[in-house]
């Protein structure tokens, strides 16, 4: 029997701050020693005081800014009580009845709510597994939790908005993002039922460290429960986790409901007025929010014409889209694709140091005279990614190196009309070729061309002439 899945998504990311949520230790996730970005606060010592990271909410704030959410007026902190080695006071100092945003859609699919809390240590298990440790810098970070409503109905469409939430983070600057990293953690609710307009039993799945495994154990998910369904077991709901070598969820613990957490508010610290705040207002927050991702490509493509696949590269890589625009200012408008396809489809391809972009030795107008000379025929194709590669190192005049290469094509009709008359009296045989129907005797006859002239004659003028001659 077929049947409906309903998702929905809850996503943490870490939130670029210099100190973490409620101290002012450092936050850092690249610390590759343990134990050493802690305090008496974010270890939970008696008798200390935690106290807000101004940053964190304000970078929340234009997260919820840019999906359209409502901002709150008034917030508080709340603890989440639950017992885990990796969290120093037992409990999790986080938002529940009144978060930071709530509603908002990002890629079609509505947002119930997104909120702040604070990280936990990081766990790390032997493989005999006679042994764990517990790291906790990463305890007291700063995260931000976003939820879906249960809007999304296919693996494909949740890897879709969890990489679209990524690129918001990311062109924010209110995240990195790198889910290698544990920057950014998906989790997964799945229920399958008859139609969409219903609901099955909610499994949750936690602890996504990439798209790819947020695909699979979707996948998985409802091939799991289908054959439950279909055997006429019911489905138990629970917290899974995925194994990536096993390629499948497995049972973590039953699925604990909101009152098993017995929220309630923290009593250390201030209620938050955010309107008491300028800083908050959205006219202030609105003056910090750059382009968006979809305001982007349609930009790129709706004005300037660009291919979909082209435009996402640039939505992606902010270097080389500020070259793209760069150069285009020195083109005319019928130019604008043809410098994309350069850059895009070679320039890109040019080998750089490590640690460094393609885009950064590049000047954009002499990368745009390159574009004027392929668009006027005056270098070839092949010209163009020849210099391209010099043009991604720095330090040269393009005309001067295109002359220097003897890469600057004859366009001349008198030179190129006495070249195709040479041509066509020292190769008759393949010209009668061409006229009986053998359309591949051309294309010799403009490789004739082409070594005799040693390359310099355009070639597509050469082929027009030969054409018309032979006709």
């Amino acid at each position: 029997m077929t049947y409906e899945p309903t998702i929905g998504l809850e996503i943490h990311a870490e939130l670029c701050t210099t100190t973490k949520m409620f101290c002012n230790s450092k936050n850092d996730s690249d610390e590759k020693i343990p134990n050493v970005n802690i305090c008496p606060v974010c270890m939970a010592h008696p008798g200390v005081l935690p106290t807000i990271n101004k940053e964190a909410i304000r970078q929340v704030l234009r997260v919820g800014l840019s999906v359209n959410g409502n901002l709150a007026d008034y917030s508080e902190f709340d603890r989440k009580n639950y017992f885990y080695p990796d969290i120093p006071k037992a409990y999790q100092l986080s938002q529940y009845e009144f978060p930071l945003v709530s509603g908002g859609s990002l890629l079609g699919v509505g947002l119930t709510r997104i909120h702040l809390e604070e990280d936990t240590a990081r766990s790390s298990h032997t493989s005999d597994t006679t042994q764990s440790f517990v790291d906790f810098n990463r305890a007291g970070v700063p995260l931000m939790e976003l939820v879906t409503e249960p809007e999304i109905h296919s693996a494909k469409q949740a890897g879709a908005f969890a990489r679209e939430l990524q690129l918001l983070l990311r062109t924010l600057g209110a995240s990195h993002a790198h889910m290698e990293k544990g920057e950014m953690r998906v989790e997964v609710n799945i229920s399958l039922a008859r139609n969409k307009d219903e609901l099955g039993t909610k499994v949750e799945v936690k602890n996504l460290n990439s798209f790819r495994a947020v695909e699979r154990a979707i996948a998985f998910e409802i091939d799991r429960q289908s054959k439950l369904l279909d055997a006429g077991e019911k489905v138990v709901q629970e917290t899974r986790g995925w194994d990536e070598n096993k390629n499948g969820t497995f049972s973590q613990r039953l699925k604990e409901e909101e009152a098993d957490y017995r929220y309630f508010p923290d009593p250390d610290l201030p209620k938050l007025k955010l309107s008491e705040e300028d800083e908050f207002s959205v006219e202030v927050l609105s003056q910090t929010i750059p382009e968006l991702p979809w305001d982007r490509r349609d930009r790129l493509t709706a004005t300037l014409g660009l291919r979909a696949d082209d435009a996402e590269m640039y939505v992606i890589d902010d270097k080389l889209h500020q070259l793209l625009m760069s150069t285009i200012e020195h083109l005319e408008p019928s130019d604008y694709t043809l410098a994309s396809n350069y850059i895009s489809n070679n320039l890109v391809a040019v080998s750089v140091p490590a640690g460094s972009h393609v885009s950064d030795n590049v000047n954009s107008k002499e990368l745009a005279t390159v574009i004027e000379l392929a668009s006027t025929g005056d270098i070839s194709s092949n010209g163009a990614v020849e210099l391209i590669a010099y043009v991604a190192h720095g330090g040269i005049h393009v005309l001067q190196e295109a002359e220097k290469r003897g890469l600057i094509q004859q366009n001349d009709d008198a030179a190129l009309k006495q070249l195709v008359d040479t041509i066509l009296s020292e190769n008759s045989d393949v010209a009668a070729e061409f006229k009986s129907g053998k359309e591949q005797a051309l294309q010799f006859l403009v490789g004739q061309g082409m070594r005799v002239s040693n390359g310099s004659a355009n070639p597509e003028k050469v082929k027009e002439m030969l054409r018309k001659e032979l006709s």
